[in-house]
């Protein structure tokens, strides 16, 4: 199996304060990673040490099986809420500007400019191409933001919260293009919506001030407990309805 990324006994933190303490992770070419935790466990944290936007404090991240451009492998969909809206910038501008995450050097701008057009149509978003990013719909800016992170061919994508703010339809056309990228590269996703992701991951990660991995698609009860709080579960069907663990 290809190894894209290894982390051993990594520290991830700010300002010498760790988040998280003793990961130890290896993603490999076509996992499809899970990543579930509660909010301030560090699960965004992670993904910057993965990515390169953190260099960890203590312990190791190495990067295997990339060109020697030293452009890191990587395809990037942030959170919807964490964007700054008023940046005055289109939308086909911001899908091309992931393209400097590739490796490839010698792509021409014109090879770049029809890749973009091909992942909006593939999309559904190219009539959309010259609005402004502010005033799109969350549904609309996921897709915007994942083009961006496509454009790049990247060996792992890692979506950050991608079913946030989004329509239904969306939701599911989202999932069922991550399972047929899942064939041409990496996914780490990270979702509070444990029912959906138990679907189409591979294995999960449980992320709460460390990492615990488990290399299965299932849910057990010794995860949950990762979370130290009740944990909520959205069950879709017929009728939607949650289910909340047993708790005092």
């Amino acid at each position: 199996m290809d190894l894209i990324v290894e982390l051993k006994k990594a520290d991830l933190g700010y300002d010498k304060n760790p988040v998280l303490e003793e990961v130890n992770l290896q993603v490999f070419k076509n996992d499809f990673i899970g990543v579930i935790g509660p909010n301030g466990g560090g699960k965004t944290t992670l993904l910057k040490g993965i990515i390169g936007l953190l260099k960890p404090l203590k312990g190791t991240i190495t990067y295997h099986n990339h060109s020697t451009t030293n452009r890191r492998p990587f395809g990037y969909l942030p959170q919807v809420r964490h964007i700054d809206k008023k940046f005055p910038i289109t939308v086909f501008d911001v899908v091309r500007s992931g393209a400097m995450m590739s490796g490839d050097l010698f792509q021409s701008k014109k090879q770049e400019k029809e890749r973009a057009e091909k992942l909006l149509a593939e999309m559904g978003i190219s009539e959309i191409r010259n609005r402004a990013i502010g005033d799109l719909s969350g549904g609309q800016m996921q897709r915007a933001f994942l083009c961006r992170a496509l454009i790049s061919n990247p060996q792992l994508l890692i979506l950050d919260e991608p079913d946030t703010f989004v329509d239904n339809k969306f939701e599911g056309e989202l999932y069922e293009k991550l399972k047929l990228l899942n064939k041409e590269m990496a996914i780490i996703l990270v979702s509070h919506d444990l029912g959906t992701i138990s679907t189409y991951v591979k294995t999960i990660a449980c992320v709460n001030r460390q990492v615990h991995y488990h290399r299965s698609n299932k849910i057990t009860n010794s995860q949950l407990e990762a979370y130290r709080c009740p944990i909520q579960i959205i069950t879709h069907g017929v009728v939607p309805h949650t289910v909340l663990k047993s708790h005092p």
